[in-house]
């Protein structure tokens, strides 16, 4: 079982996964909340790696960005 302190390592490389593909769309974090119908501040703690996100809204980011749910999910090392 992944103690507290790898959780929190997977989520803040999962956020940075994020980050590289919404600039990727040369989106801002405003445009890509727009998008996703959310606050910018929920786009700003997904990408710091604050959040728990659900597989679900996984799925409906990589939809938005346009990338596949294996380049939000990539855990290097």
């Amino acid at each position: 079982m992944a103690t507290d302190e790898e959780k929190k390592r997977i989520f803040k490389i999962i956020g940075k996964n994020i980050q590289k593909a919404r600039k990727q769309n040369n989106w801002s974090q405003e445009k890509f909340a727009e998008q996703m119908n959310v606050s910018w501040s929920y786009v700003s703690k997904i990408e710091a790696g604050i959040l728990n996100i659900s597989i679900g809204k996984l799925v409906d980011i990589a939809r938005v960005l346009n990338t596949n749910l294996q380049n939000i999910l990539e855990v290097k090392g």
